[in-house]
């Protein structure tokens, strides 16, 4: 995804451009914290008491990000994807290479579901534990269903441009999803492939924007 703050395994991504200011620094200290505590203790491990203690601050400032475990998880994914916005702006000369710019933002994409972090929450999730149901139900909506709908969102404009044909852009956006990605993560989280964006993944990704664009071409 992004670089960590230190060489935790489990630090999450910390979003690019301005330097952080304070209270996004804390934030950050306390998602690191829970996230670390999530993958290596579960999902009921993620409580305000345990994040505080993890992260060496105050519950209170715990509180100040999160009320419940299910919002922290809800933070945590939130905080993966807090960059694909920017990945979805367009360029000025997009129009030359369309191809070229949805694999940008595929490629955006995956580098954050397909993190250390985000395959090894994912693994977690697929296993059966009390609160499974609405812990899968918070990743979903914040990691899964907030990336397909930025790529919808970015599908329906270039519609709406003229510059493809795309009938049904959430449906679209599910299929480029699951060429793309849904494969390489299930073969991350049955640990036949490490997590991470390779070249065999890239090459895989930009088949698949090709594939789409070519799918969706306007005629005439």
């Amino acid at each position: 995804m992004s670089s960590p703050l230190d060489s935790s395994p489990h630090a999450p991504a910390r979003p690019r451009g301005r330097p952080a200011s304070p209270e996004e620094t804390l934030r950050h200290q306390v998602l690191q914290a829970a996230t670390a505590l999530l993958l290596d203790d579960g999902y009921r491990a993620l409580s305000i008491e345990a994040v505080a203690k993890r992260a060496g601050v105050a519950k209170k400032t715990v509180y100040r990000f999160a009320d419940n475990r299910e919002q922290l998880l809800a933070a945590i994914v939130d905080d993966w994807t807090a960059g694909l916005a920017r990945a979805a702006e367009i360029p000025a000369d997009e129009e030359k290479d369309l191809p070229q710019a949805l694999e940008a933002l595929l490629l955006s994409i995956a580098e954050r579901v397909l993190s250390a972090e985000a395959v090894g929450m994912f693994k977690l999730l697929i296993n059966d534990f009390p609160g499974r149901e609405q812990a899968l139900a918070t990743y979903t909506a914040h990691g899964i269903r907030r990336s397909a709908s930025l790529l919808a969102g970015w599908l329906e404009e270039r519609r709406r441009r003229g510059l493809l044909a795309v009938d049904d852009p959430a449906t679209c956006a599910d299929l480029l999803l699951a060429m793309a990605i849904a494969e390489p993560l299930r073969r991350m989280a049955l640990g036949l492939a490490a997590p991470g964006v390779d070249s065999a993944l890239r090459a895989r990704i930009q088949a698949a924007a090709r594939l789409g664009c070519e799918g969706m071409r306007p005629v005439g």
